[in-house]
């Protein structure tokens, strides 16, 4: 298996894990604070969401040869997204990490060659990112799960 191929595999199977967790929830669980001390399922949504949208930024910049390592500044980038989604209804925004995701795996199928500058976005983008949340949220499905 290529290298390409071997990451779109462990995207999505982080991407199902993650999926898994958030059907055991209600909906009323996805808005209510805490996943973390700062954040609900529906904010961690948003941040998987804004890395995702950056990532497919990027790599189609690496593929036009217009990426500059130094030249993005991330942060401000990802906090554009997750203002600009948290504070939607929790549908629109598993929509617009849905859309996110579907524009890196687009991105990163469409590279020529993988660098990697674009390796890197992807993985801390995809599975690795999600691995990094998944306890929590494992925690947080606990949490809430009926008695009995």
């Amino acid at each position: 298996m290529d290298r390409r191929s071997q990451l779109v595999r462990e995207e999505d199977e982080g991407y199902a894990a993650l999926g898994s967790l958030l059907d055991r929830l209600r909906a009323q669980d996805l808005v209510e604070p805490g996943l973390t001390p700062d954040w609900s399922v529906k904010d961690l949504l948003a941040h998987l969401g804004c890395w995702m949208a950056e990532a497919a930024h990027v790599m189609e910049r690496i593929a036009l040869g217009t990426w500059e390592e130094t030249g993005t500044d991330v942060d401000a980038r990802n906090r554009e997204f997750y203002e600009a989604c948290c504070d939607l209804d929790t549908r629109a925004v598993k929509c617009e990490l849905w859309s996110a995701r579907a524009m890196m795996l687009h991105a990163w199928g469409a590279l020529a060659e993988i660098t990697p500058a674009a390796e890197e976005w992807f993985v801390e983008s995809g599975a690795v990112h999600y691995r990094e949340h998944l306890p929590d949220l494992e925690r947080f499905v606990r949490s809430r799960a009926a008695p009995g």
